[in-house]
């Protein structure tokens, strides 16, 4: 009988797949004969994106599809929201070269700090510490300290490179290019340093023929060159030892601290040896002729990001790969040197020689409804819940005019319409797309009165109006931090109200796409108004908050949970329009964001990353920073333990279910987290996020206390909780989960 069912649902599956691929091709030949072609993510990028429906391994070409015309005609034109002066924003003329300021920067890169303030504080480019100032460059291998509640790299200036008797000693530094994995800072006229993550050497182009001078702060113990002085082996007295490899001959000098050399021109390669077997020494040597200039990624299937490292020199190229890269490699594209390694307070970084990675993730599923669906007996509970939460939905009652809040607000009525939906009460719809309506429309067409998105030039980026004269309003909006944060909530109301409301949605798709272009623009260039994937950080594969301000510890990110939601908005908004394109690529980030939040973030009982005294007190980081780990948040001290959790769950959705996939790590993080609830004053939001996860092992247990609450998130509701619970799996696995047939015809199927 079993059998049977499956049998029947195969032939359903099946039967749907067919009548939508019968449609698209239908809308195909209806975009032929309109003769639409409409650019959507990539403005002039050379990139070849997605098709979607073509198997991972697949070598074919993938273009994108073009999405349906089926739209108000004001969407063939690209939107921009009044453009605005910030008396806030730094000046990015200071440190870019003039030829890049006609294109969108980037605000949350790897390298933010080098163009802040004096851009003179650290970037961690694995696996060294970069600080770059009064005209020299000084490169740490970072010593790390950790304790139970943090975990940091320590800076040591342990070399700094300049021009020896330079005229102009305080001359600041210059950004001549940058790309995804990479960036080249000059140190103007004659130093040239391309930074390219994951290099074990340090790589400096001297441009013109100059003395070289390398100081250090510990003694110099010995200094050893081969018989044609292109190698020098350096011994320090604090045990380290590095090694200069020159592509000419260069004579070097020392004292005590300090090496110089004769005039050179050249190119100039500095590693440090992290191990004293000979054998790590020779794989230097071998692949010491090579060096790469850039790094960038390309998107060319579904689910995979190849990494493109251009190179100069001869022979093979060898770079480092993060534990993630390693979870997600190819190894058919590379060669791993299990025994080449780096510490990281990322976790080892391993030897990899190939100038061309391919990573690859399962898909996830993105849908509108719950992954396994809820069963029909529970839906008079819901229902009871759901009523209740759609008679209190109030536009005009609305305090808040934060950015952050107001989306929230925006999102958790989105949340009501698709419970209604999935539990087929669809009596609660039309309240809950007047509220959708009533308060997403101001934002998009400028009436807020108290605030409102505006367009930033001088960046190329959305920032508020109250953001334009204060950094701290909005959390900084206005200095672009947490941009995905916020506008995920927006999408994520934009995309049901398009589902629910067609009409609505063609007629402000320009508007919505503007938005989502904010942070979710792939292509680049001076026709582009939005940066590169403003928060996404293509070679961690997890975004970042913090925007143009600057840090010690350089970029960091609080709540993955919410970045997951934008991508995951961003995909839904793609279903919501027929845009299969915008679907592939949401999908991907969200993948990636998943992965990188089960690395960095969730910390399992017998975790190895990260040291043993910080792993055996945290079941999940409360900040991870560049160059550092927090147990305590923003807004919280480390024992506030509920609200670490609540943070990296926020908000409950159905892809919630694939960040959590781990029921032994949720019971871990349950387990950890509830002796908190003990404390007087703990907030019924938090509770209910703590109880929604320990619902994935016992729910009985969870909805038990769920109903206890007296209050809940403002962005979380009674119905959203019990969709939640009575959603959850009773046992066995269906394997859907992972993605299969829910991933792409998702919102066909529920």
């Amino acid at each position: 009988m079993k059998n049977y069912f499956y049998t029947i649902k195969l032939v359903l599956y099946i039967f749907i797949l067919f009548n939508v691929l019968l449609d698209r091709a239908l809308k195909k030949v209806q975009r032929k004969k309109n003769g639409h072609q409409i650019q959507t993510l990539e403005e002039n990028s050379t990139e070849n994106p997605y098709k979607t429906h073509t198997t991972r391994h697949s070598n074919s070409s993938l273009a994108p599809e073009p999405p349906p015309t089926t739209m108000n005609h004001h969407s063939l034109h690209p939107f921009t929201f009044p453009e605005t002066l910030s008396t806030v924003l730094p000046d990015p003329s200071s440190f870019f070269s003039p030829n890049l300021l006609s294109s969108p920067l980037p605000t949350n890169s790897f390298f933010q700090n080098f163009v802040l303030k004096n851009g003179d504080q650290p970037e961690y480019i694995h696996p060294y510490l970069i600080k770059s100032s009064l005209s020299s460059l000084s490169l740490s291998y970072p010593s790390l300290f950790s304790n139970t509640a943090f975990t940091y790299q320590i800076f040591t200036p342990d070399l700094t490179i300049s021009v020896l008797n330079n005229p102009n000693p305080n001359q600041t530094h210059t950004i001549s290019s940058f790309n995804d994995l990479s960036v080249t800072l000059d140190i103007q006229p004659n130093l040239r340093f391309f930074l390219v993550r994951g290099s074990p050497f340090l790589t400096c182009q001297v441009l013109q023929s100059v003395p070289l001078s390398i100081s250090t702060i510990h003694a110099i113990l010995d200094i050893v060159p081969n018989s044609s002085k292109t190698k020098y082996r350096i011994s320090l007295n604090n045990g380290q030892t590095w090694v200069l490899y020159s592509s000419t001959p260069i004579s070097l000098n020392n004292t005590v601290s300090n090496i110089s050399s004769d005039e050179f021109c050249g190119i100039i390669r500095i590693a440090i040896l992290p191990s004293s077997d000979c054998e790590f020494e020779s794989v230097l040597d071998r692949f010491s002729s090579c060096y790469p200039i850039s790094g960038h990624a390309v998107f060319t299937k579904p689910f995979c990001v190849e990494y493109k490292f251009e190179k100069k020199g001869w022979g093979d190229l060898l770079m480092l790969a993060n534990p993630l890269h390693l979870r997600l490699l190819d190894d058919c594209s590379v060669k791993v040197l299990d025994d080449f390694k780096y510490k990281s307070m990322d976790g080892e970084l391993v030897g990899v020689v190939g100038d061309s990675w391919v990573l690859e993730t399962d898909p996830v599923s993105i849908t509108w409804h719950s992954i396994k669906g809820v069963k029909q007996e529970s839906y008079p509970q819901i229902i009871d819940a759901l009523v209740q939460d759609v008679e209190g939905l109030d536009s005009t009652a609305i305090a808040t005019t934060s950015s952050y809040f107001f989306g929230k607000l925006v999102a958790r009525a989105a949340r009501l319409a698709l419970i209604a939906e999935e539990v087929c009460y669809l009596d609660v719809i039309p309240k809950v797309r007047k509220y959708l309506k009533d308060t997403i429309e101001p934002w998009l067409d400028g009436t807020f009165a108290t605030n409102g998105f505006l367009y930033d030039k001088s960046w190329g980026g959305l920032i508020t109006k109250q953001g334009s004269t204060d950094t701290g309003a909005d959390f900084g909006f206005g200095v672009y931090n947490d941009h995905h944060f916020h506008i995920g909530y927006f999408l994520y109301g934009i995309a049901v109200l398009a589902k629910i409301d067609p009409i609505w949605g063609r007629k402000y798709r320009p508007q919505a796409y503007s938005l989502m272009a904010d942070f979710m623009t792939l292509g680049r260039g001076a026709n582009s108004k939005y940066p590169r994937l403003r928060c996404f950080d293509l070679w961690k594969l997890h975004s970042w908050a913090s925007g143009l301000t600057e840090f010690a510890d350089g970029r960091n990110q609080e709540s993955t949970s919410e970045a997951v939601n934008a991508y995951y908005s961003a995909a839904l908004m793609g279903l919501a329009y027929g845009d299969t394109h915008l679907v592939a690529v949401g999908s991907l980030l969200t993948a990636m964001e998943i992965h990188a939040s089960q690395t960095w973030w969730h910390v399992r009982e017998d975790d190895t990353i990260y040291a043993a005294d910080f792993t055996r007190e945290n079941r999940v980081v409360g900040i991870v920073w560049a160059n550092k780990r927090d147990s305590g948040l923003w807004f919280a001290p480390p024992e506030w333990k509920e609200c670490r959790l609540g943070i990296q769950v926020l908000p409950l959705l159905p892809i919630t279910e694939v960040l959590f996939s781990d029921v032994g790590f949720a019971k871990q993080l349950v387990d950890w987290t509830l002796p908190a609830l003990n404390r007087e004053g703990v907030g019924e939001g938090w509770k209910g996020f703590v109880y929604a996860l320990e619902g994935v092992y016992d729910k009985q247990v969870a909805l038990e206390k769920i109903r206890s609450l007296t209050g809940h998130d403002d962005g979380n509701s009674l119905s959203n909780l019990l969709w939640w619970i009575f959603s959850r799996d009773d046992g066995g696995d269906d394997g859907s989960h992972g993605g299969g047939i829910h991933c792409w015809y998702g919102r066909y199927c529920h």
